[in-house]
């Protein structure tokens, strides 16, 4: 009778570890999208969590709170980026010589992965100390490999780079939302 019941167990004890192996090899949940609405058109945004997860969660809260709206696009470089994050936008003149060097008031440690800087892709700028991003981001206008490695690279644009080839300094953002796939 005892041996019965210590195959029992055995048994369940397979069949349960099965069963958890099963669920452990879910799918995640997919990254939602963003949608950012600028005066000239929408812009449609994929993100890339299992490369860059701090920066994705990271540019999604300020989303969610709003932190975007309102902001004006601070640096164009043709053929480069397109570039914004600094809520200083949403209130200094575009001559400020403060323009450009705002953010949320905290930083995040760096990502930096394999993907590379091609044309729509999303980095998170930085000063020269690695860990230093925290809001501005910067739309890919050409291939830049020279970053690869050295930025964190956390999504691509997926619908609207005619939008963003059009936009200027002083351009500003209605507002991002995030949106489920």
């Amino acid at each position: 009778m005892r041996r019965l019941l210590f195959v029992a167990l055995v048994l369940v004890a397979f069949s349960a570890s099965g069963a958890l192996g099963q669920a452990s090899k879910a799918k995640p949940a997919p990254a939602p999208n963003a949608v950012i609405a600028f005066e000239k058109g929408d812009v449609t945004l994929e993100f890339w969590p299992g490369d860059a997860p701090n920066h994705v969660k990271n540019f999604l809260d300020l989303v969610r709170k709003g932190f975007y709206d309102g902001q004006r696009v601070h640096r164009v470089e043709p053929g480069f980026v397109v570039q914004f994050g600094d809520p200083q936008s949403k209130t200094l003149p575009m001559t400020d010589p403060r323009i450009g060097t705002g953010g949320p008031g905290y930083t995040i440690k760096g990502e930096f992965n394999k993907r590379p800087f091609d044309r729509g892709v999303l980095g998170m700028a930085r000063t020269q100390d690695p860990d230093s991003a925290g809001s501005q981001i910067y739309i890919m206008l050409g291939p830049a490999h020279f970053l690869n490695n050295q930025y964190t690279a956390f999504g691509r644009v997926t619908k609207g780079m005619d939008v963003v080839d059009k936009i200027k300094v002083g351009d500003r953002i209605k507002s991002i939302k995030v949106v489920q796939k």
